[in-house]
């Protein structure tokens, strides 16, 4: 708690010099009120099951959102997946993000949803001061996101192939990353022209709340150790926090092996030595870009599926957030990193054996035959991939009694 009330300490004047606001002043509030001791454990909901149907709301998103949205549903009915889904629009270039509610109602009533990315503006638009898709986590609770980069046979970026690879480093890494404070806390401002203060925001609470799903993720799956990605050495109060959270909870599970790496030696070593990390947990900031540079090594942005945890719903999308807005309407997006989005949503529903069909099936379409999209290495269209990737499915559906 110390290290608690020192952050709090630092945090007060510099919050104090911001216009009081009622947000400011709530978030003091929760700072100083934080609880002490372990992380409270973390029980993932199931979706809501309507006449032997389960109801997902869909979210295409912006750029080749929809298309990939249109993709998944060729493929889900092709294994004949007991899944409705309920379509929530956002029209992110709107000023009042028109949509945005109805859509967190939606995955709130809902409890699962499959998302397609939202545009960010890098500038400061008034009305978008905060990102939309922070504000759809947000507004959730969508606390943990989970991306799983795993290397494929024969399977590299098309830029790796050029250079003479024919496949990408071996890699089976998990990454959890904390997705509702740090560095998108949201709290800046200009103090007077020329000078900006932004506030990096790390609490107890939500750090043991991550560091107990992520121990826990790791007993459930096998994993065998835990790897804490952070800058302690120099931001000791706010990193150094979320580290000690991390051990503390790591008390809990012996059987799980803990460390911790700093965060610049740690993007080194993925692109040295990726195959020695296991499941890696991160603050916010630092886990884009650990993200990002995991996609780039096995393969690409359109490979990677993802998922995000709340206590009340999940939401499963790609791991990068790209809408690709160049790609739009050409049918050249890679369709896998949904499709596989869409597999681990079913499995989230209790649904394993379509899972399994449908992983099976794209997996062999990239893998064995080869057929991909422009960006690892193929010429296919996205609708080609879909294509044989159904082919592969109604092969096999037959023969299951369907």
């Amino acid at each position: 708690m110390v290290g608690l009330r020192c952050l709090c300490r630092l945090a007060g004047p510099l919050l104090r010099s911001s216009p009081p606001t009622p947000r400011r002043r709530l978030l003091l509030a929760s700072l100083s009120s934080a609880p002490r001791g372990q992380g409270e454990a973390v029980h993932l909901p199931v979706g809501q099951l309507y006449g032997g149907r389960y109801m997902v709301t869909q979210i295409p998103g912006d750029g080749v959102g929809p298309e990939l949205m249109g993709h998944v549903e060729r493929v889900l009915a092709s294994a004949r997946v007991p899944v409705e889904f309920e379509v929530a629009r956002v029209d992110s270039g709107s000023p009042g993000r028109r949509g945005l509610g109805a859509a967190i109602r939606a995955v709130g009533r809902n409890g699962v949803a499959l998302k397609g990315n939202f545009e960010s503006a890098a500038d400061a638009t008034p009305g978008h001061r905060r990102s939309l898709n922070v504000h759809f986590r947000n507004g959730l609770g969508l606390f943990a996101s989970v991306n799983h980069y795993r290397s494929l046979e024969g399977v590299c970026s098309a830029a790796a192939a050029r250079r003479g690879r024919s496949r990408a480093p071996d890699m089976d890494t998990v990454v959890i990353r904390e997705t509702t404070e740090g560095e998108y806390a949201h709290l800046e401002h200009e103090s007077v022209p020329g000078v900006v203060e932004s506030l990096k925001i790390i609490t107890r609470r939500r750090s043991l709340r991550l560091a107990e799903f992520a121990f826990g993720y790791a007993r459930r799956h096998g994993r065998r150790r835990v790897t804490v990605v952070h800058k302690a050495n120099i931001m000791k109060l706010a990193d150094g926090l979320f580290l000690e959270c991390c051990r503390r909870v790591s008390e809990g599970y012996p059987e799980v092996e803990f460390d911790a790496v700093i965060v610049d030696n740690a993007t080194m070593q993925l692109v040295s030595r990726p195959g020695q990390f296991d499941v890696l947990v991160t603050p916010n900031l630092y886990g884009v870009v650990v993200n990002n540079i995991c996609a780039g090594l096995v393969g690409g942005p359109g490979l990677v599926p993802g998922a995000s945890y709340g206590r009340r719903c999940a939401v499963f999308q790609t791991a990068i957030r790209n809408t690709a807005p160049g790609l739009a309407g050409r049918d050249a997006a890679n369709p896998v990193a949904m499709l596989l989005a869409s597999c681990l949503m079913l499995e989230h529903l209790r649904l394993g054996a379509h899972a399994r069909l449908i992983r099976r099936a794209v997996l062999r379409t990239l893998t064995r035959d080869r057929v991909r999209t422009r960006d690892v290495g193929g010429d296919a269209s996205s609708t080609q991939v879909v294509d044989h990737v159904v082919r592969l499915i109604e092969e096999e559906v037959p023969h299951r009694g369907r």
